[in-house]
């Protein structure tokens, strides 16, 4: 017999000659073999079965037989599984071609929205329903500043909100015989001129927390935080000589105030027009003539900084000159206004690396809130115009507050002439609102 390679489907053929002999579906199989081979004398039947007889019994050929069902099945299954990958990856580029904005995760969504500015979010949220419903959810709106007024005479204090030009007023005679010293995290710091005393006051909870008896004449006082922290620190200082100064320090629940002097390098007058912030955890004090003294309250060390005064133009100096200057912190950032009735302000800040003050085009969407005593910072507000300075005084019947745009370059309502020498510096003060205004008229 002439000698062939079997390949699989042939060695299958074989096989069924000797296990299913007569069947019609054997003698096909031989058939087609004998038609795929070249030979000379054709296979049949008989001469294969006696052939596998020979070398192979039954259960070697059943054993064969199944072996390549097996290896037929696993072809088909991986074929079968290679399609089901191309046709699930087709798939599921068509669907990612589909998907649109709207079908990001709501938690993927809500980190990213909760991360931009207000403008932003406000953006945003005009892409669809759900990116509104979600933008809305995560947006912060920080509250803005009220002006407070204390009257000349009585116990009713008004409180201007700037943001909706509403005026509130609240009947206060907590307050009667006291003077106002300074503001911070919605607290009245509070000083008794015929008593001597000092106490802090909440005039939206009520609340007093009383301080040790101090004769504050003609120096300014401060406070780090609100007073119900640990954190809390007043301070104070008062000019002795023009090398030597007097810092007193109290914190609540404390018996009596600390007063140390302190030797000066620069020369530095403190009086009631300096400006005092409390900024990166130090007391920074801004003298009437722009020298700047720092007090650390952990090392209780005193320094004026070799920071030449900011650069102003001389009509700058005229009368009344330092009721318009005013002081605050942004975020680390130290920032000086300094104003006249004939120029547009001038905003500096502090550069602590080079030790100078440099004038600032524009205030980065910064809001600044300021007024004689203490002033504040602001950023995503709603109603309140970004980049600009808001002044402690209101006009046209307490229904709009002066401002003045950095943007625009000009001041709202259009200046006409804004003396602030006209202005009693001690007569209001910018404070933080509550959230709740139920208890206003």
């Amino acid at each position: 017999m002439e000698s062939y390679t079997a390949d699989e489907d042939s060695t299958h053929t074989l096989v069924a000659t000797f296990l299913y002999p007569n069947c019609v579906c054997t003698r096909f199989a031989v058939s087609s073999l004998n038609s795929s081979l070249s030979l000379s004398k054709p296979l049949s039947i008989s001469s294969l079965s006696a052939s596998l007889s020979l070398s192979l019994s039954r259960e070697q050929l059943l054993e064969f037989a199944m072996a390549g069902r097996r290896r037929k099945k696993m072809k088909l299954l991986d074929e079968t599984i290679t399609d089901n990958k191309r046709k699930g990856t087709t798939e599921k580029h068509e669907s990612l071609e589909l998907q649109t904005w709207s079908d990001i995760p709501t938690e993927l969504l809500e980190i990213i929205l909760s991360r931009l500015t207000l403008d932003d979010n406000v953006r945003a949220s005009m892409v669809c329903k759900r990116w509104q419903s979600t933008a809305i959810s995560v947006r912060v709106v920080n509250q803005s500043p009220w002006l407070m007024y204390f009257p000349k005479f009585g116990n009713l204090y008004e409180f201007y909100d700037p943001s909706k030009r509403k005026t509130h007023s609240l009947e206060l005679p907590e307050l009667n015989g006291s003077r106002v010293c300074y503001t911070k995290d919605g607290w009245l710091l509070l000083y008794r001129p015929r008593s001597h005393r000092v106490f802090f006051f909440n005039p939206f909870t009520r609340k007093v927390i009383k301080l040790p008896k101090f004769e504050l004449t003609y120096q300014i006082v401060a406070f780090s935080c609100a007073p119900t922290s640990s954190n809390c620190i007043l301070f104070t200082v008062k000019h002795i000589s023009p090398t030597i100064v007097a810092i007193s320090t109290c914190h609540a629940g404390a018996t009596k105030w600390v007063t140390v002097n302190y030797q000066n390098r620069l020369p530095f007058v403190s009086s009631i027009w300096n400006k005092l912030v409390f900024c990166n955890g130090l007391f920074y004090c801004l003298s009437l003539t722009g020298w700047l003294g720092v007090f650390d309250p952990m090392e209780r060390t005193w320094s004026v900084l070799s920071v030449p005064p900011p650069k102003c133009p001389e009509n700058f100096f005229a009368k009344n000159w330092w009721k318009g200057k005013f002081m605050a912190e942004h975020n680390g950032d130290l920032l000086v206004i300094y104003t006249c009735s004939s120029e547009n302000p001038i905003v500096f800040k502090l550069d602590p690396a080079n030790m100078v003050w440099e004038e600032m085009q524009n205030l980065d969407g910064i809001s600044l809130f300021v007024s004689f005593l203490s002033s504040h910072s602001r950023t995503d507000l709603l109603g309140i115009l970004r980049n600009s300075v808001y002044f402690s005084k209101v006009r046209f019947y307490g229904r709009r507050c002066i401002l003045y745009s950095l943007s625009d370059c000009r001041y709202y309502p259009r200046k006409q002439c804004y003396d602030w020498g006209e202005q009693n510096p001690f007569e209001n003060i910018w404070i933080e609102p509550p959230q709740d205004f139920s208890g206003f008229s």
